[in-house]
């Protein structure tokens, strides 16, 4: 079997637990005479309304047929009203009717309950994961134009430490084929970070998910080390990393240091742009094994 044959054996198998895990395939959907298609109408006209059929269309994916024939049976029940639009009475506009109203916020209720039931049976940590590894999956698997995400920058918080460990890791495993002796130099590293005057560390997050991270550190009253700079796959192309760059000079410029440096590794080709962008310089550089492979290392330096 291949790869792919694999991947979509595994998405087909997320499909059926996540559906029997929110209960759509329920018949009467929350115990409301409503299937998951009816809901997903009434609750997308509340959304919009008044909403033309063809925009209900485009937001659902329903055959225009079905969904004809939904709305008819609204009609027939009292749930959803039609009216001619002000400046078109060629165009039918629907709306929910008090009955409607009522129906859709029992449905509403309903989900919303079911849902922080769902959620209350994981901690608090477990409960983050699940929202951010939905929401990366609704940007990756989205066909619309994306907006732009928000960023966010802040201090670690208990987990996160180790988090950068256990992501370095696999991304350079993964990325470069290096192996777990970087696991024993970032550990060391992030052993000796002291969060204070001085040094800081940044957690990127991307629209709530844990996106990338970056440290500067103390290396003598004149210079900062730049360290450990890294941004999730999913999170790049965004200006992520040029942002956390940005961070640290600023960071370091504001502690008072003369020079911000930075040591890498010539096959990291997308930060070394963004610190080319950056007006740092190269300064020196040597071949060394490190990590199972044949490298070269890289110091930069920008002056503050």
């Amino acid at each position: 079997m291949s790869e792919a044959d694999l991947r979509a054996r595994e998405i087909r198998r997320f499909s059926r637990f996540y559906t029997r895990q929110i209960g759509v395939l329920a018949e009467d959907l929350l115990d409301t005479p409503f299937s998951l298609a009816q809901a997903r109408v009434i609750y997308e006209i509340a959304q919009g309304e008044p909403v033309t059929a063809a925009a209900l269309r485009s937001v659902t994916g329903l055959d225009q047929g079905y969904l004809s024939r939904m709305l008819a049976g609204f009609e027939r029940q009292g749930l959803v009203g039609r009216r001619a639009a002000p400046d078109d009475g060629r165009i039918r506009l629907l709306h929910l009717t008090a009955k409607g109203r009522t129906a859709f916020s029992r449905l509403d209720a309903r989900a919303q309950a079911a849902t922080l039931t769902m959620l209350d049976a994981h901690g608090e940590r477990a409960q983050q994961d699940i929202v951010h590894h939905m929401q990366a999956l609704q940007r990756l698997l989205s066909p619309e134009a994306k907006a732009k995400p928000a960023i966010l920058l802040r201090p670690p918080r208990p987990g996160d430490l180790g988090w950068i460990i256990h992501r370095q890791t696999i991304l350079y495993s993964q990325e470069y084929g290096w192996d777990a002796s970087y696991e024993t130099l970032v550990s060391e590293i992030v052993g000796k970070f002291k969060n204070g005057p001085g040094e800081q560390c940044w957690i990127a997050e991307l629209d709530g998910a844990l996106a990338g991270a970056v440290f500067v550190v103390r290396e003598n009253e004149d210079v900062a080390r730049l360290r450990m700079l890294h941004v999730e796959p999913f999170a790049r192309g965004q200006g992520l990393g040029r942002t956390l760059v940005d961070t640290c000079i600023e960071f370091a410029r504001g502690a008072g240091y003369k020079i911000l440096q930075l040591w890498t590794n010539d096959v990291l080709v997308s930060a070394r742009r963004i610190y080319q962008a950056a007006n740092f310089q190269l300064v020196g550089q040597e071949k060394h094994h490190s990590f199972g492979k044949d490298l070269i290392g890289q110091t930069w330096e920008l002056k503050l």
